[in-house]
This record gives C-alpha cells, sequence and structure tokens, in this order.
C-alpha cells in the first residue's frame, strides 16, 4: 500500500511540484488549499503523512498543526511544514506548535524526497 501524503498548500504552482515530486515517487497524493480544508481532509482520509504551508488564508499553518494535534485520530501522524517562512524563531515556534519538521521553500527538487524520509524516519513513538 501507497503511503498516503496530505498537502495543504494554498500556492497553485507550489502545490503542482509538490504532487509531482511525491507522484513519481510512488506516494499517493491528497490536496487541500486552506487550513479548514486541511484538517477536514485529514480527518476524513487519515494520511500517513502531513506536509503544511505556515501562510495559508484564514488560518494559518501554527494554528493548523495546533488543531490537528487536538483531534484524537491525528495526534500521531507526522506533520513537516513546508514553507518560505525562514526568519529566526519560525522553525522553533512550528516545531512548538505541533509539526516533526520543517523542510524551507523553495525545495530542491533533487533532494526534497530525501530531506523529507529522512524526516520521518527520525521521528521517535515517544515524540508523537
Amino acid at each position: 500500500m501507497r503511503t498516503k501524503i496530505l498537502i495543504i498548500e494554498d500556492n497553485i504552482q507550489n502545490m503542482y511540484m509538490l504532487s509531482y515530486l511525491l507522484e513519481q515517487n510512488n506516494f499517493e497524493i491528497i490536496q487541500a488549499f486552506n487550513g479548514h480544508d486541511g484538517i477536514a481532509t485529514a480527518q476524513k482520509s487519515k494520511p500517513d503523512i502531513i506536509l503544511l504551508d505556515i501562510q495559508l488564508p484564514e488560518m494559518d499553518g501554527y494554528a493548523v498543526a495546533r488543531k490537528l494535534r487536538e483531534i484524537d485520530k491525528l495526534k500521531t501522524i507526522p506533520i513537516i511544514a513546508v514553507t518560505s517562512y525562514a526568519m529566526p524563531g519560525d522553525k522553533e515556534k512550528m516545531l512548538t506548535a505541533g509539526a516533526n519538521g520543517y523542510i524551507e521553500k523553495p525545495v530542491n527538487p533533487d533532494t526534497f524526497i530525501d530531506e523529507m524520509e529522512q524526516i520521518i524516519n527520525n521521528i521517535s513513538k515517544e515524540e508523537l
């Protein structure tokens, strides 16, 4: 069975690129274009991994991560922030909100899958 990844990203070009890279590496992709839809989609589809942009309309990625961590059936799903927020403290703020990892945009198509898999492999059951 393929690993199911939910991408929560409002930028069409970023969504296309992430989806393409993941599909080429045999991942199943689910898409949501804002935080509210992302939370609803996560509850309905229970993905294996969530890729989350921070800068989203209506509800930012920090709020989305916190909300996902409040939902019992989603608490253990790894969340990886994929974002252009790269100011000092942004990574720590996202990890505190509930993310397990952080990849800066623009993503490097040659290394993105390896970066994502490395984060997933480094997550211990105690962190979830």
